[in-house]
């Protein structure tokens, strides 16, 4: 059995998909699945051991796949992804057709799959262990849109606070960004960026993948939200802290959200010693 499923998207989105990927492959244990994803994903794909085959495939793009026993769409409700799985000539389609209301990224996946009696655990999304939460306190300051990233100015009062043993880490194109914290800047591989994340001590950044790693690995976590609330992409479980003032926005301007600019460095301090220390017990803080 050859199952094709699409998910060209970003890190943070791979990695909400890990339940669902994981509930296909305990479902058809003697299929083939190959996952439509962009090709920089390679390493992360590989973590997840529920994935057999990475096929290269850019957002929306033309997918080099015929005739699937099952096309499951993971990507998204829009026409132009069910068309383009649609155009593998599937025996069948595991899709939705229209959007059914906000809910957690993991939990909209899951739940596709279950109504068709794919059973998954939206909490089998931890990847193995790299080592011990023993290395450097990791900040992110980079995002893929302007509204998510928290003022860079206000990540170099963080790592002035934080001490020495910090260090920053920039995804593509994100190194000039990085190096206005002050500090040495990790603008490594993808594997190398995992790991990093996956032995740091804390991990402070905004609603980006490097969020959804730390959480995959159980890495303490202070993340910064704006736009976006936690409930629909923060973590769900764990040593983590998800900080908001409970407005929304779009996620897609150009310009720090409001309610982000309304995260204090001070704020942000005390959860992260909250988290460093153990005594934060919330899976979640909203900031009214």
């Amino acid at each position: 059995m050859r199952i094709l499923v699409l998910r060209a998207l970003g890190l943070g989105d791979l990695l909400t998909a890990v339940p669902a990927l994981r509930g296909l492959r305990a479902t058809y244990p003697w299929a083939e699945i190959t996952l439509a994803a962009p090709a920089w994903l390679a390493d992360a794909v590989a973590r997840i051991d529920a994935v057999d085959r990475l096929l290269p495939t850019e957002e929306l793009g033309p997918i080099d796949f015929d005739r699937p026993d099952l096309a499951v769409n993971l990507h998204g409700v829009g026409p132009q992804s069910i068309l383009r799985l649609m155009a593998t000539r599937p025996r069948r389609l595991i899709t939705y057709e229209f959007d059914e209301g906000e809910r957690h990224e993991v939990l909209r996946w899951c739940d596709l799959l279950q109504r068709k009696g794919i059973r998954c655990d939206p909490d089998d999304h931890r990847l193995a262990p790299v080592g011990p939460h023993a290395g450097p306190i990791v900040l992110h300051p980079g995002a893929s849109t302007g509204a998510r990233r928290w003022p860079v100015e206000r990540f170099a009062e963080l790592a002035e606070a934080l001490g020495p043993d910090v260090v920053v880490t920039a995804g593509p194109g994100e190194a000039g960004l990085a190096r206005q914290v002050g500090r040495g800047v990790l603008s490594g591989t993808l594997a190398e960026l995992m790991d990093l994340v996956a032995t740091a001590r804390l991990v402070v950044c905004g609603d980006t993948g490097i969020a959804h790693v730390a959480t995959a690995y159980r890495t303490p976590s202070v993340v910064l939200f704006g736009p976006v609330p936690p409930r629909l992409w923060g973590p769900r479980r764990g040593p983590h802290v998800a900080l908001w003032h409970g407005t929304t926005g779009d996620t897609f301007a150009q310009r720090p959200d409001p309610g982000l600019l309304r995260i204090t460095v001070d704020e942000v301090l005390d959860a992260a010693g909250g988290v460093l220390c153990g005594s934060e017990s919330s899976e979640r803080v909203t900031s009214a």
